[in-house]
């Protein structure tokens, strides 16, 4: 796919691109990230942008967006403080304002990372605090793909791995998530390229 072809296809109105990946982004990478959130952000005219505002590739991708329309970035964040002063989106959804028990795809759907099913579940019945706080992120990368109650689903995912160890973690969670419910994505082995595209 080139990125002609990625954005005919979703620069329309209601769409919503993920853009997220590893907190441990190599040197030589870093640019190549806030390129493709630039890039992105000026060569569409309808996509929102989406992240979950955690360092590394969230920000590099979100700097990028940002520098040519924040308006179009959103963020879905664990709970209404986090990092709250690097925080460049107009809009934030904090998963202290999703109704989790009006949600059971959502719940369902983090259960795929099962080591940490019975954490979702006490998180989701109201447990708080050390270790439900890695619940707080799984659901978070859960929602960035489905979206929930006011909060529309991705239409699309780009992301930044770690190709020498890929899938692992919370964007192999997300990762996952994306393939069980047929949204597209990408990682830096396609979208590499479209930073040479005209």
């Amino acid at each position: 796919m080139t990125l002609r072809d990625f954005l005919s296809a979703h620069d329309r109105p209601g769409a919503v691109t993920l853009l997220e990946g590893k907190r441990k982004v190599l040197a030589q990478d870093v640019a190549k990230l806030e390129m493709l959130g630039r890039r992105l952000a000026s060569s569409s005219r309808h996509m929102q942008f989406r992240s979950g505002n955690a360092p590394g590739a969230d920000h590099h991708f979100s700097l990028g967006v940002a520098e040519v329309d924040a308006s179009r970035l959103q963020v879905i964040i664990p709970y209404t403080s986090h990092r709250s002063a690097s925080n460049l989106a107009a809009r934030t959804y904090s998963l202290d304002d999703v109704d989790l028990l009006q949600e059971p795809e959502l719940v369902y759907a983090t259960h795929e990372t099962r080591s940490m099913a019975s954490l979702v579940d006490g998180y989701v019945s109201g447990k708080r605090g050390m270790p439900y706080l890695k619940a707080s992120y799984l659901l978070r990368d859960t929602v960035k793909v489905l979206g929930a109650h006011g909060i529309p689903p991705a239409s699309f995912a780009i992301f930044y791995d770690d190709l020498a160890a890929p899938g692992q973690g919370g964007t192999g969670h997300t990762m996952r998530v994306c393939v069980a419910h047929s949204i597209p994505m990408a990682d830096q082995r396609c979208w590499f390229a479209w930073l040479d595209a005209d």
